[in-house]
């Protein structure tokens, strides 16, 4: 009996350990995937940054330099992270032309005020906050179960990607994106 209680013990361990080595099952799938080209222009409008109420083309913008692209549904605590690490990383990698932008989905009326508050409120510098409509751009496939998805890429290529949905981003997810960034920049 002890023998059978061992063997179980340890499949379940097995079976936990290979469970947190693999990527969640119910992660979506959101955004062009690793591998892929970006499917060209969109144009939000711009909250922040040198267009800031305008709509203009970040994609458009950024050309064929490293891009950090994220789109999100709601403002939370971890997403403001991730935007700050991501705009030091842009500041730290400006000397390649890097460019990141986080293109908000969402038809809140009162989303500019808060955005303008969280850029102010980080001390963004490089990284352009814009609004984009809730199914977000066409043919990009940002899947309205992602409540936050990062698209890492470099000459239109997709390098990275990454979906959570509504509060499963958490700070190792926020480290390891940023330490990701690498994948598109060039190394020094």
């Amino acid at each position: 009996m002890r023998g059978h209680l061992m063997v179980v013990a340890l499949s379940l361990m097995l079976a936990l350990f290979v469970g947190a080595l693999l990527p969640a099952a119910d992660a979506p799938q959101s955004g062009p995937k690793v591998g892929e080209r970006i499917p060209g222009p969109f144009h939000p409008l711009n909250v922040t940054g040198a267009k800031a109420g305008e709509k203009h083309c970040l994609v458009c913008e950024n050309g064929l330099n490293p891009v950090a692209m994220i789109f999100a549904r709601d403002v939370n605590e971890p997403l403001t992270d991730l935007i700050a690490k991501i705009d030091a990383a842009t500041a730290k990698n400006r000397d390649c032309k890097m460019g990141s932008f986080v293109v908000f989905l969402s038809d809140d009326e009162s989303l500019q005020k808060k955005l303008k508050e969280i850029a102010r409120n980080k001390n963004l510098k490089h990284t352009v906050l814009s609004i984009d409509n809730p199914a977000g751009p066409k043919d990009y496939n940002v899947s309205k179960d992602a409540d936050v998805t990062v698209v890492l890429y470099t000459e239109a290529k997709v390098k990275a990607n990454y979906a959570f949905k509504k509060g499963e981003l958490k700070d190792k997810d926020v480290e390891k994106i940023v330490a990701d960034v690498s994948k598109i920049v060039p190394q020094k």
